[in-house]
């Protein structure tokens, strides 16, 4: 009896998971690689509104390990800026993830193992993101996804 109005719930459910499927999960890809971009864009073009300040911060508040301050300022801003980019209009996207992944985790365990004010639940939210989009891909509303359909060849490994 209580198994088949689960049934029956499933049954008129189905059809607009079907609808959330095939429309809400492209357009939530497109969201979050917005949402990701939007994050590292503007932090790589507030580094590059005051350079010096940025070097700066690099030399002596930030310290990133194994890298001098004006290389890791560079370098950080780089990725920042152009790896955004990419996110946002799904271009290589999965490797796009890689050093912002690397960004993330530096900021939240490096830096915010020496200085609390760093250590904050954003940059997990933004690791969640980032690993989301290195694990799925960037969706079908993608550059990736139209290279793969104007290619022919079939990359995709979901089954």
């Amino acid at each position: 009896m209580v198994f088949d109005k689960l049934l029956l719930i499933v049954r008129m459910i189905r059809p607009t998971a079907a609808l959330l499927e095939r429309w809400g999960a492209p357009l939530t890809d497109l969201f979050i690689r917005a949402v990701l971009f939007r994050v590292f864009f503007f932090a790589g073009t507030a580094k590059l509104g005051n350079w010096s300040g940025t070097l700066e911060l690099f030399e002596y508040e930030y310290q990133v390990p194994f890298l001098p301050p004006m290389l890791a300022a560079y370098m950080g801003t780089a990725a920042e800026l152009a790896c955004s980019v990419l996110l946002l209009v799904g271009l290589a996207a999965r490797l796009a993830t890689l050093p912002l992944i690397g960004i993330t985790l530096t900021i939240q365990f490096v830096l915010g193992a020496a200085n609390p004010v760093y250590n904050q639940l954003d940059h997990f939210l933004w690791l969640a993101l980032l690993l989301a989009v290195l694990t799925r891909g960037p969706g079908v509303l993608s550059l990736d996804a139209w290279l793969v359909r104007k290619s022919g060849f079939d990359v995709s490994i979901r089954q």
